[in-house]
């Protein structure tokens, strides 16, 4: 027969042994807690390759950016380069225009009669010329500027003088010594008016 004595002591022992058992010693879970060097290792160099797919990322958008630009920057240089690539061609003809413009004005108007048949002939011919070279121009996007009458614009007018007109108002142009030209909504070669000013 046990001596009671003897349980009690047995008693406790058993649950030291449980509790054993059941919590992991302190050692095990510092050991968990800390990760090993191999680990650290791995999460600096999973930091490191997030950063550069980031620097790699934004490097990447603005290329794409920058290529768009420049794409659409020489297509808008190619389309002005076909619109105004004839503009120096142009200025040149302007020259011609005016010198046909003046030999028809300087024709005397009562002088174009049926008894004056080689005048009268040439006359017509550079009339016709002029108009032609008129719808040539019109066809390559060159118009013509009548300013008469309109308000003073520096950027499609020349003052060459001022002057009070009467029956006129300020401003205005009275008299152009010289048309003005436009290609493609360009100012080419500015109108030589005479400006209204107050009296």
């Amino acid at each position: 027969r046990t001596s009671p004595r003897l349980l009690c002591v047995a008693t406790p022992q058993k649950n030291t042994g449980q509790n054993a058992e059941e919590e992991p010693s302190p050692a095990a879970s510092e050991q968990k807690a800390e990760p090993s060097a191999a680990e650290k290792l791995l999460a600096e160099e999973k930091a490191k390759l997030e950063d550069q797919l980031r620097d790699m990322s934004d490097k990447y958008k603005r290329a794409l950016a920058d290529a768009e630009n420049v794409r659409q920057r020489s297509q808008k240089l190619v389309e002005e380069a076909k619109l105004y690539g004839i503009q120096s061609f142009c200025k040149d003809l302007l020259e011609v225009a005016d010198i046909l413009e003046k030999a028809t004005e300087s024709v005397p108007k009562e002088e174009i009669k049926d008894e004056n048949p080689h005048l009268k002939s040439l006359y017509e011919g550079l009339v016709m010329t002029e108009v032609q070279i008129q719808k040539v121009f019109k066809k390559h996007g060159l118009l013509r500027l009548d300013p008469v009458g309109a308000k003073f614009d520096p950027y499609e007018h020349e003052a060459l003088f001022h002057a009070p007109v009467e029956g006129k108002e300020p401003g205005t142009v009275a008299l152009v010594s010289k048309m003005g030209y436009k290609l493609h909504g360009r100012t080419l070669r500015p109108a030589l008016v005479g400006v209204v000013k107050e009296a």
